[in-house]
């Protein structure tokens, strides 16, 4: 039996609702996100400081982070931010331990998520880690589209090696969550990709943040894990999906399918279980359309 707390789980209800294309009651985010509280998860990545005509499901994050609980809760919070007033507004909430930043090695896909090329995102990155450390903040970065490009834009490891050393001389992150936007990753290619980098990068904690069919989850998490990835980007039942990726959105990996890969393999989480029911039996409800 492996105990340890070495293995991560950011539940994402952010992810899980922007692509949605109607919008979720304040009211029910706020309900949700406080099931989310006690259930024991690491990260929770609740919402995000960027365009509301981009993301309109997202432009209450505020409003949220303002009225949810989080005095008996241990997990910490995570916001998504694409610009410099994103990652200001975000570091005045004392509840958020983390700012994070889409950062993809995709011209066109950096272009259509930020409205910026790949240099003018790099150049922002500078900004960004200033302000978060002003506000005594960690920066988690997403390399998106880490697993290859549905848009002919060039992909090969050597590019993704190429940008993880860039950013480590520059930024030297602690953090680094290799984000399938779009649910392209193969078993190979998440073999080595995690092995070579967590090799290359011992200081860097390598998330895995993978868009996936949900007959696929145990397989891609089973290589994942054995490959050194510690750190799982997950949502309750598969919602989500990027909607500034391809118009078919690719859902979450279901927290439900980690957990069961979690017992399966006899590695112990601190998830309280009585929780958790009550918040993925609160799931359909919450994401209705009304």
């Amino acid at each position: 039996m492996i105990i340890n707390k070495e293995l991560e789980i950011v539940e994402c209800p952010r992810d899980a609702m922007q692509g949605l294309d109607y919008f979720i009651p304040t009211e029910s985010k706020i309900s949700y996100i406080n099931l989310l509280l006690n259930c024991g998860f690491d990260v929770l990545d609740v919402g995000s400081f960027v365009s509301s005509r981009a993301i309109p499901q997202m432009q209450d994050t505020a409003k949220v982070l303002n009225q949810i609980d989080v005095s008996s809760s241990s997990t910490k919070l995570l916001t998504i931010v694409a610009n410099r007033r994103g990652a200001e507004s975000a570091i005045e909430f004392d509840q958020v331990s983390y700012l994070g930043y889409p950062f993809s090695i995709s011209e066109t896909f950096q272009k259509r998520n930020t409205n910026k090329s790949i240099e003018e995102s790099y150049r922002l990155l500078d900004e960004i880690y200033s302000i978060a450390n002003k506000g005594n903040k960690d920066v988690v970065l997403y390399l998106s589209m880490a697993f290859g490009n549905p848009y002919g834009d060039h992909w090969d490891r050597e590019l993704v090696h190429y940008w993880i050393d860039q950013l480590y001389k520059r930024f030297g992150p602690s953090i680094i969550s290799l984000s399938d936007t779009i649910g392209c990753a193969d078993i190979e290619t998440i073999a080595v990709l995690f092995k070579e980098l967590i090799s290359g990068f011992s200081s860097v904690d390598f998330g895995a943040h993978l868009h996936v069919k949900p007959q696929d989850a145990k397989l891609l998490i089973d290589v994942a894990y054995n490959s050194g990835c510690r750190r799982f980007d997950t949502a309750m039942k598969g919602f989500g999906g990027c909607p500034m990726a391809k118009d078919d959105l690719t859902g979450n990996m279901p927290t439900e399918e980690l957990l069961m890969w979690m017992r399966r393999n006899d590695i112990i989480n601190d998830i309280d279980s009585e929780n958790f029911d009550l918040a993925i039996d609160s799931v359909d409800q919450i994401f209705k359309k009304v």
